[in-house]
């Protein structure tokens, strides 16, 4: 059974820094694209940066320029470094990876993101 697994989330003051890191389990094949997700409380589960074929990653609007995601796509993992982190950053943030054939995706547990004002 495959199982992705997040860590690295915790507590940090706006402006802050945390790196949350992706691993994957039980798995026989490669990724073909891998990204974060986060879901704040009461809102809708939304993209944070998308890798697809460990070429050009897409991120949120709101996140250029501040956070960078990293990908081996070997071992299938991922990383998202986050920097000048404020309030609204605080969320569940979620690693997702997807097989196109045949179509499947995967989600991590989540790891809680909490930036204070």
């Amino acid at each position: 059974q495959v199982r992705l697994v997040e860590s690295g989330g915790g507590l940090v003051q706006a402006g802050g820094s945390l790196r949350l890191s992706c691993g994957a389990s039980g798995i026989f094949f490669r990724f073909n694209d891998m990204g974060w997700y986060r879901q704040a409380p009461g809102k809708q589960r939304e993209l944070v940066a998308s890798n697809a074929g460990g070429g050009y990653t897409d991120y949120a609007d709101s996140v250029k320029g501040r956070f960078t995601m990293a990908r081996d796509v070997a071992k299938n993992t991922a990383f998202l470094e986050m920097n000048s982190l404020k309030p609204e950053d605080t969320a569940v943030y979620y690693c997702h990876g997807r097989r196109n054939l045949p179509r499947s995706d995967y989600w991590g547990q989540g790891t809680q993101v909490t930036v204070s004002s």
